[in-house]
């Protein structure tokens, strides 16, 4: 497996492809392993990554991954297979806002890490999917150190990007349900719990 999660992060690199990074991914393996998580909820597979090195945080938790793109949908299947993981890992051909879950599927943990300017729209869409004691936690909450300081850019993509980002941030802070701690680890994380 070490060999195929090295060989993820060249690909990676060789066809620029987003990935998690190394500190944000082990601070989510620590999670699931303090917690006792057993079912993970990934919105945003890429190459199976994340999937791959959540599924191997513990013996007993498993891991649904949702990818809308075909390419990387086939890429992700095929390092899940190579790390032999097809029994913990189930991945998921759809785009995640347009996904029907069962309602009657609930998760330890959602992570959300697909397309930035989705973020509140996913979160609101599988909160529902989450268990009483459950987590959502989302990645790139800093996006290169640009979210703070969306006033100082250009108008573009980047910029209508930083501020949906930005919005979501703000979005958790004022969010009535939820209690959200941010995180200065890697690109930034949040991690949101149902408030008791």
């Amino acid at each position: 497996m070490k060999q195929t999660i090295l060989d993820m992060e060249q690909y990676a690199i060789d066809y620029n492809v987003p990935i998690i990074e190394k500190k944000s991914i082990a601070f989510i393996m620590k999670y699931i392993k303090a917690k006792n998580i057993k079912s993970v909820l990934e919105i945003g597979s890429a190459i199976g990554y994340s999937a791959i090195l959540m599924a191997s945080s513990t013996p007993d938790v498993v891991v649904t991954t949702i990818e809308r793109d075909e390419t990387r949908y086939m890429e992700c299947l095929k390092n899940v297979k190579k790390c032999e993981m097809e029994k913990k890992i189930t991945v998921v051909f759809q785009d995640a806002l347009e996904l029907n879950l069962s309602d009657d599927l609930k998760y330890d943990l959602i992570f959300i890490d697909a397309a930035k300017g989705q973020y509140t729209k996913f979160f609101e869409k599988y909160k529902h999917f989450l268990n009483p004691n459950g987590t959502i936690i989302t990645d790139n909450i800093k996006f290169h150190g640009y979210v703070g300081e969306s006033s100082k850019l250009d108008k573009g993509n980047l910029k209508s990007l930083v501020e949906k980002i930005e919005s979501y941030v703000d979005f958790l802070k004022n969010n009535s349900e939820f209690d959200t701690k941010f995180y200065d680890v890697g690109d930034g994380l949040s991690v949101s719990t149902w408030k008791k």
